[in-house]
């Protein structure tokens, strides 16, 4: 069989998925080599991802070695891939998802509402900070980078009060001891494309594509495709105050998005139904714009919105 070169970053979290993909090709009798790649989102680890506004700063590099043919494909995070890829790139597989939504972890508080006012809670997500203001204005929101042990670890020696972090992450490297509460996308919508792997490769490369093939899952594709239209309508990235979850439920999408002010002062949350997922995405994502969401990502991209405090 082939011998296939991985390209990925070197958190704890992307070798996992990157292993992953590994055994799952080694299984079909592929030899497979990881190319750990460091990206321009790992290089910067004291700045909230907010204030850095580099769109692709987690893919920029591993897409240069694929264009290189140092590696052969590369495996991301989806919600860390753009949604529009330069011509020389195309998506190969969506995986089969792990749960999407947000965890609320917190070694003395068991859920958001029991928080203690001005309680400082950790997050460099915009989306996620504009959702826990609407909910709790009073909360102090601090940046939180670094991998998932440097977050658990600052969450267990106090720096936090309480933490949010993807439930997909927590269950793939078995660390959910501090989850309090997995979150309803009705509290926290997720990010684009959150819990789901997507793998790259070069456009046109058949052959690899024909090996990665049986590793796409068709209700991932269509629910991941439908957020990402919605993200592509409102002409975001992936760190600015924009959720989504589509599902599959009684032969439909149903897709929920929402658009707020990074402070929690205006959210905007809109819920459609449909059969195509691209048609739904865009549709919904022009709704948001006509109810004001337009005015609320202008003040985002104008840098006018404050990206959480330093401690």
């Amino acid at each position: 069989m082939a011998r296939l070169r991985i390209g990925s970053r070197g958190s704890q979290l992307a070798l996992w998925q990157a292993n992953h993909i590994s055994g799952l090709l080694r299984a079909r009798g592929h030899e497979v080599e990881i190319e750990v790649i460091k990206t321009t989102g790992d290089k910067i680890t004291d700045v909230a991802l907010a204030k850095v506004g580099t769109k692709g700063m987690f893919t920029k590099e591993i897409e240069e070695a694929l264009l290189e043919s140092r590696v052969d494909l590369a495996v991301h995070s989806l919600k860390d891939l753009p949604t529009e890829l330069a011509p020389e790139f195309e998506i190969a597989a969506i995986t089969q998802r792990e749960d999407p939504r947000d965890a609320y972890l917190s070694r003395h508080f068991n859920s958001i509402d029991d928080l203690a006012q001005r309680s400082r809670v950790g997050t460099s997500s915009l989306r996620r900070q504009a959702q826990l203001k609407a909910l709790r204005p009073d909360l102090n929101i601090f940046p939180l980078r670094g991998n998932v042990d440097t977050r658990l670890r600052k969450l267990e020696e106090g720096e936090y009060d309480a933490i949010i972090l993807a439930s997909a992450g927590l269950n793939r490297l078995g660390r959910t001891e501090w989850i309090r509460a997995i979150l309803p996308v009705e509290v926290m919508c997720p990010a684009v494309g959150q819990g789901a792997l997507a793998i790259e490769i070069r456009s046109g490369d058949e052959l690899t594509a024909q090996y990665v093939g049986f590793l796409r899952d068709a209700a991932a594709t269509a629910t991941t495709m439908c957020e990402r239209a919605l993200l592509n309508q409102l002409g975001g990235g992936c760190q600015v105050p924009i959720g989504a979850y589509a599902e599959m439920a009684a032969g439909a999408i149903h897709l929920t998005a929402v658009v707020a002010r990074p402070d929690g002062s205006k959210l905007l949350r809109e819920n459609q139904s449909g059969s195509d997922p691209r048609s739904l995405g865009e549709a919904v994502g022009r709704r948001l714009l006509e109810r004001g969401g337009d005015r609320i990502l202008q003040e985002v991209y104008g840098e006018t919105a404050a990206a959480p405090q330093q401690p």
